[in-house]
């Protein structure tokens, strides 16, 4: 698990109200404030077919991307690819933020800002995990 001071969009993330940043000597955790869920990171990365899949995907409307993703399952996520995706989940599910990137020029390059989504949204997004 990666820790949310390693993320690209860690600003985005720390500057929301709902946010709180809690910083020891040897780690920096986030909660979501308004059920006091700790949130987890995780980073997936992906060929390049499968990173385009999941850029469709969160093009998408969320009831539209959950039916497709029960009808051809999740992208399959791998050691070392093209896309990487940042995806910040509180452990209730009541929060996530993402982030998809494209790796080009030896760097990744932002796809789209980050995007911060609540309450039932949360589960669809979530089955990119």
């Amino acid at each position: 698990m990666s820790s949310i001071k390693n993320l690209e969009m860690a600003a985005a993330l720390s500057a929301l109200p709902c946010i709180t940043i809690k910083k020891s000597l040897f780690s920096t955790k986030a909660v979501y404030t308004p059920t006091q869920s700790q949130i987890k990171v995780v980073i997936l990365e992906y060929s390049p077919s499968d990173g385009e899949r999941v850029e469709r995907l969160l093009a998408m409307p969320l009831d539209k991307m959950g039916e497709d993703i029960a009808q051809k399952g999740k992208p399959l996520a791998k050691d070392n690819g093209n896309f990487r995706l940042e995806l910040c989940l509180s452990d209730d599910h009541q929060f996530c933020a993402l982030q998809l990137f494209r790796f080009s020029d030896f760097v990744y390059h932002p796809v789209f800002e980050p995007r911060f989504y609540k309450g039932k949204d949360v589960e669809t997004v979530a089955l990119l995990m």
